[in-house]
């Protein structure tokens, strides 16, 4: 069934349970955010690449933070559930914010408990690989979508991320991407250390030759 939202797009992917905030200026989101709190609606934030817009979050307003003399304001969303375009209005009906019909896509929370730990070993590798220090917690309370935005996916990947409407297929493509992508980048931090001994006097193993026999052709 399709429903109709406010929407405002972004050139973003933002997924659903997502924490987001935004500093609204622009005179058609000022009325939007003020028809959310006085109305309690949601909207929704079509990702906006290539000129496109296909999919999107529903989002509901959870705070505004500060407002400004101005009209503008910024404030803290919640990311809902994931939907499909069917429409878009530049403006719906006699607001200044667009809007358009949307089909709210299935969910289906299959994911195992291996497949949790699998990529919570995984991202704490690639943080390892960059350095970076991952806060310790319980991996299973882990979600597909709790480390999206921050494991080097591209816009397009992390769009089809969105689109994958089961959580066990949502965590295979992200541990194929981890799977992937830390082997490079253990490579590149092994070339800088090359890069750094360039010119300097390298200490080699003894090697252990006593046994070696030049093989007949």
């Amino acid at each position: 069934m399709n429903v109709t939202l406010a929407l405002f797009p972004l050139e973003m992917v933002v997924f659903p349970t997502e924490k987001l905030a935004l500093h609204i200026f622009e005179d058609r989101y000022q009325q939007l955010i003020a028809d959310c709190e006085q109305d309690e609606i949601t909207f929704g934030i079509p990702a906006f690449i290539k000129k496109e817009m296909r999919y999107g979050t529903e989002v509901k307003l959870i705070q505004i933070a500060e407002r400004y003399p101005s009209g503008g304001s910024d404030v803290l969303c919640e990311g809902i559930r994931s939907f499909a375009i069917r429409s878009f209005r530049p403006t719906l009906n006699d607001k200044l914010y667009a809007g358009g019909e949307v089909r709210f896509l299935e969910n289906v929370n299959d994911g195992t408990s291996s497949q949790k730990r699998r990529f919570y070993t995984l991202v704490k590798a690639l943080y390892g690989a960059l350095d970076v220090v991952l806060p310790a917690f319980d991996p299973l309370l882990v979600t597909s979508y709790f480390f999206a935005h921050k494991i080097g996916l591209s816009l397009e990947h992390e769009l089809k991320l969105l689109q994958i409407s089961t959580e066990s297929e949502r965590f295979a493509f992200l541990i194929d991407h981890l799977s992937v992508t830390i082997p490079v980048i253990q490579q590149i931090n092994k070339t800088k250390e090359l890069i750094q001994l360039n010119g300097h006097f390298k200490n080699f193993d003894p090697l252990d030759f006593s046994d070696y026999k030049v093989q007949d052709e």
